[in-house]
């Protein structure tokens, strides 16, 4: 049986992370609460990637605190997460998915069925016994968002998931994220994509060297940026 508790909302408090004498993350405080999307923007560099980690439970701070649902330490029975690269196992789409099933205790007779829906969900459907590593990037990337999404989470950190994407494979993966948003799914994704931030942001968290620095509704932050480091970054000015 699944978890009936809930790991949001997410709260983040006076986060730190350090690598040696390096400063990844500074002084973060945040919340992620049920509802649409919430896209991190920033420059390469920024602090993203480690937040969508810290907040996945995958790294621990320096300092500071992370609680989900009000509750620190919990392992991530609700939560799934996605990555720019993800790694295919050497077995079919299918099996990826059932892997996945298997992970969280599904009934084995429920394999197929889910598996069947899962495919067709992200698009894939028909393509269950291709070799997952034969499949191309952009179906890759949506085997990926399957898998996760076989994890039943509450909610779902997608880090750049089309990066290096060509058009057509952006969209299919944009409009895989829109169904499973409207299904409740809080999605929490990062993205270097302006366009893509735009289109799928309710709420906009923009970060420069690895602070939090401007939070708002994706149509404020896109008209009217509050601070000068936004405005010069949706400006086309590279920040350092």
């Amino acid at each position: 049986m699944r978890a009936a508790v809930s790991d949001l909302p997410i709260s983040l408090e006076h986060v730190d992370i350090r690598a040696n004498e390096t400063a990844i993350l500074r002084d973060v405080s945040l919340r992620l609460t049920p509802g649409p999307p919430t896209v991190l923007i920033g420059p390469n560099g920024s602090g993203k990637t480690t937040l969508l980690r810290v907040a996945m439970g995958m790294l621990a701070p320096s300092a500071g605190r992370v609680t989900w649902g009000g509750r620190e330490g919990v392992a991530p029975l609700r939560r799934a997460i996605v990555f720019q690269r993800p790694v295919m196992l050497r077995r079919s789409a299918a099996a990826n998915i059932e892997y996945a099933l298997a992970s969280i205790g599904a009934a084995r007779d429920e394999w197929p069925r889910r598996t069947l829906e899962l495919l067709a969900l992200v698009g894939l459907a028909g393509l269950g016994n291709r070799p997952a590593r034969k499949l191309s990037g952009g179906e890759q990337q949506r085997l990926a968002l399957a898998r996760a999404l076989a994890r039943e989470p509450e909610v779902l950190f997608l880090d750049e998931p089309t990066a290096a994407l060509d058009p057509f494979s952006t969209k299919a993966i944009e409009d895989v994220l829109r169904t499973v948003a409207a299904r409740n799914v809080k999605l929490v994704m990062s993205t270097h994509d302006l366009g893509e931030a735009r289109r799928l942001a309710n709420e906009v968290m923009f970060m420069h060297r690895g602070r939090v620095i401007e939070t708002g509704s994706g149509a404020a932050f896109f008209s009217n940026p509050k601070t000068d480091e936004a405005r010069r970054f949706l400006g086309g000015e590279l920040l350092v």
